[in-house]
């Protein structure tokens, strides 16, 4: 079934309105391309290429220094995952760096009084999960990079120590962070004035203590965070502040390598991350419902187009909150959920004429299928002369993570916590609720939305993408892909036009606000609750095409694009 009752209104109304493409960074190139959330950290990966690297070396290059640049949202205290292609023997390769509860976490440490305390998965040691990124863009670099850690650490090191100008992105999460970074005077030495002023957008902002950190990691190897000084000055911190992580929670982190997911769509081979991260079969099953629909003569962004959009979100933001968790923990039933045939039955509930009931919505499979118990984000995209590809999102989770610093290292530390569901029935700091499949439990994994993504035609990678923005990472990659594969939109028309999204819970569509006022009117009159937020999430686009590359550097986050 197709939703056709709004075609009269396609014809009419302004398929998309590109407010953003003024403002977005775009570049086209011959020899490789990077596209990451700043400037300068594409520009780093970018010269990793002219000086001879590959795609993973200007990655791991790029997300090094996007550590430095956007600390608010990434860094070494965090985690994430990194999907690659290799060209030469057209292999993929998924690595998850996702960061780990401690052993000695338990979901009652986060009730006082029998009362679930959101404020301690958010902030504090508690919220700490046991970081993955420094072991895990290492051991990418091992396998497949050409270079050696010290030469693709180097952009991050003098960026730190030398100093940088604040970046928008960086400027406007410290000014929405004033109160708290003042509270602890070590983020308040590095982001606010002596007298609590925030530092601005071109400010001069050094990291000397990250600096030395990296410089040692550098030079001993990624075993220098783990164990040693950093790793005892991790967990001091971290209990000091009522955590419960120890050292030996770090010494026995490792990443893992999973089996990427794949899938086709019109004529496409779509890779992206498995389980922990949701945003891998989540964004397969969109576009599984999606399949069969002419989206081209519905129209981008008219209201039949975003109508179908809404309500396939709604199904399977359904299905993520039912099902997905850490599948070394939980069965995650990711070949039920896939299968043609249910995506096929979920589009068929979808109507033209209203909305469903909050529980009409995902696949309700029959208990033998449910999962059975065992036990702020920045992405990169980079393709090379030579067609490898990598994907990476890498994140402390919400804006200065934890607002924890291990000590003199320099180090920001991540709330993962808070993406496990914790409590029944309580969101996250995203609105987003979960089910026993992503309960916390020692060593396990917390659900993600990254969405690292890679498109092949045929054995050749021609795009690949991914984004920030915690559960609009989700819709937001799903859009970009949709208006690359579906529109044929150039890069910088691909990041820039406007997005909506819906999670299923809390009961809301929100839209951009270059989405059409007409176009909300109907939308709310076939039941939707239409609300203007002023920008959704980051995605970051590379692509290959006939005459080199093209890359774009999504503006609703002042990144950047580069290439050779």
């Amino acid at each position: 079934m197709r939703v056709v009752l709004f075609r009269s209104f396609t014809a009419t109304l302004c398929c998309v309105a590109f407010l953003w493409a003024a403002d977005a960074t775009a570049e086209m190139a011959v020899r490789g391309m990077v596209a990451a959330e700043h400037p300068l950290a594409a520009r780093a990966g970018a010269t990793i290429l002219e000086e001879g690297g590959n795609a993973m070396d200007a990655a791991v290059a790029t997300a090094f220094a996007v550590c430095v640049l956007n600390p608010s949202s990434c860094g070494i205290g965090g985690g994430g995952f990194l999907l690659y292609y290799r060209a030469q023997d057209r292999q993929a390769f998924a690595l998850d760096f996702r960061e780990t509860a401690p052993r000695a976490l338990r979901p009652e440490l986060f009730f006082a009084d029998g009362r679930f305390d959101a404020r301690r998965s958010q902030r504090g040691g508690l919220a700490v999960g046991v970081p993955g990124e420094v072991a895990g863009l290492a051991l990418a670099q091992e396998r497949f990079g050409t270079l050696p850690l010290r030469v693709v650490l180097e952009p991050a090191i003098r960026l730190a120590r030398n100093g940088f100008p604040v970046g928008s992105h960086l400027a406007k999460e410290i000014a929405n962070n004033q109160r708290e970074l003042a509270a602890q005077p070590q983020l308040a030495r590095w982001f606010l004035h002596e007298d609590h002023r925030p530092r601005r957008e071109g400010e001069l902002l050094k990291l000397p203590e990250l600096a030395t950190t990296l410089s040692t990691i550098a030079d001993e190897g990624p075993h220098a965070f783990y164990r040693g000084l950093i790793a005892r000055e991790i967990v001091q911190a971290v209990r000091e502040k009522g955590g419960v992580m120890t050292e030996d929670d770090l010494a026995a982190y490792a990443p893992k390598w999973r089996k990427p997911l794949a899938a086709s769509y019109r004529g496409f081979r779509i890779l992206t991350m498995p389980p922990p991260s949701s945003g891998g079969g989540v964004l397969l099953a969109a576009l599984s419902i999606l399949r069969a629909d002419d989206l081209t003569r519905l129209g981008h962004n008219s209201p039949t187009y975003l109508h179908l959009l809404a309500e396939t979100m709604k199904h399977v933001f359904a299905d993520r909150a039912r099902y997905y968790g850490d599948p070394d923990f939980v069965r995650v039933p990711l070949a039920e959920l896939l299968d043609p045939n249910l995506t096929a039955a979920l589009r068929r509930r979808i109507l033209s004429t209203r909305t469903l009931a909050p529980n009409e919505y995902g696949s309700h499979l029959p208990p033998s299928a449910s999962p059975a118990e065992d036990a702020g984000t920045a992405h990169l995209s980079v393709i090379d002369a030579e067609g490898n590809a990598v994907a990476c999102t890498t994140t402390i989770n919400t804006a200065f993570g934890a607002m924890v610093v291990a000590g003199s290292t320099g180090i920001l530390l991540n709330n993962q916590i808070d993406d496990f569901a914790i409590a029944p029935n309580a969101p996250n700091a995203y609105g987003l609720v979960g089910s026993a499949a992503n309960a916390a439990a020692p060593g396990k994994r917390p659900l993600s939305s990254m969405a690292p993504t890679i498109v092949l035609q045929g054995d050749r990678a021609v795009a690949a993408l991914g984004g920030s923005g915690g559960p609009m990472i989700i819709s937001g990659t799903l859009q970009v892909l949709l208006n690359v594969l579906v529109f044929d939109y150039d890069a910088v028309q691909a990041v820039a036009a406007p997005r909506i999204h819906h999670q299923w819970q809390p009961p809301v569509l929100l839209v951009e606000p270059q989405v059409d006022p007409t176009t909300r009117n109907v939308l709310e009159r076939v039941g939707h609750t239409v609300r203007e937020v002023p920008a959704m999430g980051a995605i970051q686009l590379v692509r290959r095409i006939p005459s080199g590359f093209d890359g774009a550097a999504d503006p609703r986050k002042g990144g950047g694009a580069s290439g050779w």
